[in-house]
C-alpha cells in the first residue's frame, strides 16, 4: 500500500470520518440515555392513568422499539447514508409480514381490545368459545384457561372476542339449579318450607337473593320442584352437592308422607 495514498486519505477524509464516528458514538450514548428516561416516563404515565400493567408494558416496549429505530436512522444520517431506500425496504417488509401473519395480527388486535375493555380478569371463572374454566393468563395473542377437568387450554383472542363471553365471577352470586320430584299426596307447601329451612343451614348459600323454590311442573309421578339457591361461583359445586343432599333428606320425608 502506498504510504502517500494513506497519508492523503488520513489528512483529507480521516479527520472527517473520525468526527463522524465520535458523533455517532455520542449520539448513541445520549440517545440510549434519553430513550431510557422517556420510556420510564411513558410507563409511569400509563400506570398512573390506571391502565392495565400488561398493556402498559407492551405499549412501553413498542415506544422503546420505535425510539431505537429513530436513533439508528439519525446515526445513519450522520454517516451520510440515505434512509429513504431503507424506509421503503422496511415498509415493504412490514406489508409482507402483515400479509403473512394476518391471523396472528387479528389475535393481537383482539388482545388489545380485551386488555382495554377487560370483560374478564385473571382468576375469573368464565366460558370462552365453549370452554369453561378459570382464567390463568390474559395474553396479547391468547387467553390461558384451566378448564374444569384441570387441563391447560389456550383460546385465541380473536375467537374469544368474536363469540359469546360468559363471566361467572362478574356478579357476587350465581344460581344453582336443582330439581326435586315429589310423590302424589305430599303437601308441596310443607316440602318447600322444609327445603328452605334446610338450605339456610348449608354453608355459602346467599340470603340475598334468597333461594328460589317453586313447583316447576306436574308429572305423572308427582309435582316437580325447582330448587335454586344462590352462591358465589367459587362455592358453586359445594352448594350444588349440598343442595342435592338436602333434597335427598326431603325426598325421604316426602316418601314417608306419601305412605302415611
Amino acid at each position: 500500500m502506498n504510504p502517500e495514498v494513506v497519508w492523503q486519505f488520513l489528512t483529507t477524509q480521516g479527520l472527517e470520518l473520525a468526527l463522524k464516528v465520535l458523533g455517532a458514538l455520542a449520539t448513541w450514548v445520549a440517545g440510549r440515555w434519553l430513550i431510557g428516561q422517556l420510556t420510564r416516563l411513558i410507563h409511569l404515565t400509563l400506570l398512573r392513568g390506571h391502565m392495565e400493567p400488561t398493556l402498559a408494558q407492551y405499549l412501553t416496549s413498542i415506544s422503546k422499539g420505535l425510539l431505537h429505530a429513530l436513533l439508528v436512522v439519525l446515526i445513519l444520517d450522520i454517516f451520510g447514508i440515505s434512509t429513504t431506500s431503507l424506509a421503503a425496504l422496511l415498509a415493504g417488509a412490514g406489508l409482507a409480514l402483515g400479509a403473512a401473519w394476518g391471523g396472528l395480527l387479528s389475535h393481537f388486535a383482539a388482545g388489545l381490545f380485551l386488555q382495554v375493555l377487560r370483560p374478564y380478569r385473571v382468576g375469573d371463572h368464565v366460558n370462552l368459545a365453549g370452554i369453561t374454566g378459570r382464567v390463568r393468563e390474559l395474553g396479547l395473542f391468547n387467553t390461558q384457561l384451566i378448564s374444569t377437568d384441570h387441563v391447560l387450554t389456550l383460546v385465541g383472542n380473536n375467537k374469544v372476542f368474536s363469540e359469546v363471553i360468559r363471566n361467572y365471577s362478574a356478579l357476587p352470586a350465581r344460581r344453582v339449579d336443582c330439581q326435586l320430584r315429589l310423590a302424589h299426596g305430599v303437601d308441596a307447601d310443607e316440602a318447600i318450607a322444609r327445603i328452605r329451612a334446610a338450605l339456610a343451614t348449608v354453608p355459602h348459600v346467599c340470603s340475598t337473593p334468597p333461594p328460589e323454590i317453586g313447583i316447576a311442573e306436574f308429572s305423572p309421578e308427582g309435582p316437580v320442584l325447582n330448587v335454586r339457591p344462590f352462591t358465589h361461583t367459587d362455592h358453586y359445586w359445594q352448594v350444588y352437592y349440598d343442595t342435592h343432599r338436602v333434597e335427598a333428606r326431603c325426598d325421604k320425608f316426602a316418601a314417608r308422607a306419601a305412605i302415611s
